[in-house]
């Protein structure tokens, strides 16, 4: 990336060197590395998960509970943002935050190359707790950049930072899927730790070149404040310690013991968070009003996410054993369809955002609740699509890779209408009271449909069976048709936000 380093000209005052990255700040470029490195060994790893879950060679795990695990994985990583954005605020600042994370996210993916399936759920959780701490911290370093929300080169920044996302997204499949499918799980897994070894070090080198505002506490704890927190950190870790303990000790102990409490915390939390902010007697009427439009696009979100997030998970585990994974008769490994999706993020998002901005100089940019309600439909279509692989593969047939492609595609397509617009309500929505706390509940809805999945798997539903998956297409569809038929009344309730 330094070939693209150039002596342009910047504001003074501006955070970093006389150097910029493609136009911007030269601090960009180190998060950029260290977010595309660190998205590298997140969906590397993701992409194994579930095939090591359910591999012979690997834990050997059924289906249902291969998808239960994955889903709670997931939805942890989201999950733990809201604290992780509170140990930038309030405990380490930003900077620290994420460096600590890195190293967390390293120790776990390392502990997951541990060839013991004693280690392996540990090295899980070592990931989850890193990268909650380092989502919300590092994209507001981003801001940190910047002079303030007018500077004009924020947004372009923010889509120079999530092309990082992206190119580390495509390329982890290839590289880490390739060698733990091919040559060995844990090795794969090792080059994931390498991965986040390597944004690590890219960030601590790089780190002088970031704001000065990076690495301050915005809101410290106070002395009471620190001491009640660690008093009621101990005491929940001590009473999680005794309950295992028991449970270790007495012989009832399954892995639903750990799964259950997790995947209900994920549907509750959310649940939690948004009666708690419709409770605030402190929002004025608008805001209230707002929050409540905003509860339909979250429980929408969650039906989304519910759905989209199995294409890591349940089409993985179905193209393993169902699925003909070639092209013009070459082979491919089956984490590769992982790669399907970023690809076609970069692709499509710069049409998309010069579609809808041809459609408002014209007049007839579709409105946010339309985008939204589609965004829904394309994902359920998805699944109505996904019923012809699966009946294939019924019939006692392989089906065609490219039936797992164009499913890949539809819901990219439906991603591309949904989260951008979700992203940009949360912020337009927020109560000025949580401004700073309403990211974290975009990312609940998450938590929530994972959460969700990972309680129909544990139940013994088989996902990848023709009946539940028409359910959750139907389910989907109509969440979708129902949005925009109540559009009036969630426009009304939005106020003047559009």
């Amino acid at each position: 990336m330094a070939s693209s380093l150039t002596k342009d000209s910047v504001t003074p005052g501006t955070p970093g060197s006389e150097k910029t990255f493609f136009g911007h700040p030269r601090g960009l470029a180190t998060l950029f590395m260290t977010e595309m490195w660190e998205r590298f060994s997140y969906y590397g790893m993701r992409a194994l998960l579930p095939l090591y879950l359910v591999a012979p060679g690997g834990l050997h795990l059924n289906a249902a509970t291969a998808t239960a695990i994955y889903s709670v994985y997931v939805s942890l990583v989201y999950l733990l943002a809201m604290p992780g954005g509170w140990f930038g605020d309030r405990v380490w600042g930003p900077r620290k935050t994420v460096a600590v994370a890195g190293a967390v996210i390293m120790l776990g993916h390392l502990t997951l190359a541990l060839p013991s399936s004693g280690t392996f759920y540990a090295g899980l959780g070592l990931v989850a707790i890193g990268s909650g701490l380092l989502k919300a911290n590092i994209s507001t370093m981003v801001g940190h950049l910047y002079n303030g929300p007018d500077d004009p080169r924020r947004d372009g920044g923010f889509t120079v930072f999530y092309m990082g996302i992206n190119l580390g997204a495509f390329a982890a499949p290839l590289v880490i899927g390739t060698i733990g499918e091919n040559v060995n799980w844990h090795l794969g897994f090792a080059l994931a730790a390498l991965g986040m070894a390597l944004g690590l070090v890219q960030f601590l080198l790089g780190s002088r070149h970031l704001a000065a505002n990076s690495s301050v506490v915005p809101k410290p704890l106070t002395v009471a404040e620190k001491s009640s927190t660690l008093r009621k950190a101990a005491f929940w870790a001590a009473l999680a310690v005794v309950f295992y303990a028991i449970v270790g000790f007495s012989g009832v102990y399954t892995l639903n013991w750990i799964l259950v409490p997790l995947t209900l915390l994920g549907v509750i939390i959310p649940v939690m968070v948004l009666v708690n902010m419709k409770r605030d007697k402190e929002l004025d009427r608008s805001e209230q009003s707002k929050l409540s439009a905003y509860i339909w696009f979250f429980v929408a979100a969650a039906v989304f996410w519910m759905i989209y997030d199995q294409g890591g998970s349940t089409l993985s585990i179905f193209a393993d054993s169902s699925a003909e994974n070639s092209v013009l008769g070459w082979e491919f490994p089956v984490s590769w369809y992982q790669s399907v999706n970023p690809v076609l993020i970069m692709a499509l998002a710069p049409v998309f955002a010069w579609f809808w901005l041809a459609l408002n100089r014209r007049g007839k940019e579709p409105s946010t609740i339309v985008k939204f309600g589609s965004g829904l439909v394309l994902v359920g279509a998805s699944f109505f699509l996904f019923l012809a692989p699966l009946s294939i593969a019924e019939g006692g047939h392989k089906a065609a890779a490219m039936w797992l492609v164009a499913i890949y595609f539809t819901q990219t397509v439906g991603e591309l209408l949904l989260s951008p617009v979700g992203l940009s309500v949360t912020t337009k929505m927020a109560p000025a009271k949580y401004a700073s706390q309403m990211m974290g509940v975009w990312f609940l809805a998450v938590t929530a449909g994972d959460a969700t999945t990972g309680l129909l798997s544990i139940a013994g539903v088989d996902l990848n069976k023709t009946g539940v998956v028409a359910m959750e297409a139907t389910l989907a569809v109509v969440a979708g048709v129902a949005v925009w038929m109540y559009r009036g009344k969630v426009k009304a309730l939005m106020g003047s936000v559009r």
